[in-house]
């Protein structure tokens, strides 16, 4: 009898796994939960997500393929009718593995497998942070309104610690530079840090 290429033993032959496995995958689909060892379930995951996944594609060279791995017409339409519909927004992951303890006469690993159909909660994309009109250390040659588009509108303008209140009004294209009245702030502002470094 050969032996299998990789994870544990779960049968007398290579044959009898499969068809173990198979009626496992027809009970967890049939019941949405089933009870098993931790081991049958972790062999159980691969199969019935692969299974899911052929679902999902819905075309009929799936579905035959799903019943010829299970061998059940019920549980293939509740399969493909059922069940693909809920994760068909999940992108893997329908199963859930859930330790449970050891059973009481052979002390046994236990584990219930159940299918994931709850909706799939998406993350909110992250919104590109605002980038401020004027930085806190701009140099006061820049004048960082006047590059502004029309239809921007900058509450406050910092320079030197001097907070201006001033609305861009959408005209502020129209206004030459030395004109705005954000920039003759800026210069008066200017002018008093020049008189400051001069004294």
């Amino acid at each position: 009898m050969p032996t299998p290429t990789k994870g544990p033993r779960l049968g007398g032959g290579p044959a009898h796994e499969r068809l173990l496995l198979a009626n496992l995958a027809v009970a967890l689909f049939t019941h949405k939960s089933i009870k098993t060892t931790e081991t049958k379930a972790k062999r159980l995951r691969p199969l019935a997500e692969r299974l899911i996944t052929f679902a999902k594609r819905g075309d009929l060279h799936a579905r035959r393929r799903v019943l010829s791995i299970l061998r059940n017409k019920d549980a293939t339409y509740v399969l493909f009718a059922e069940i693909a519909p809920l994760v068909s927004e999940r992108e893997g992951g329908y199963t859930r593995i859930t330790k449970l303890g050891f059973r009481k006469g052979d002390n046994a690993p236990m584990a219930q497998i159940e299918l994931v159909l709850e909706p799939l909660n998406k993350k909110p994309a992250k919104a590109k942070p605002v980038q401020a009109a004027a930085p806190k250390a701009a140099p006061a040659a820049e004048a960082p309104v006047a590059d502004a588009p029309a239809d921007e509108v900058v509450d406050e303008v910092i320079v030197d610690e001097t907070v201006v209140d001033e609305m861009v009004v959408a005209e502020v294209a129209d206004v030459p530079a030395a004109e705005s009245p954000v920039a003759d702030a800026v210069e008066a502002t200017e002018a008093d840090a020049m008189e400051d470094e001069a004294k």
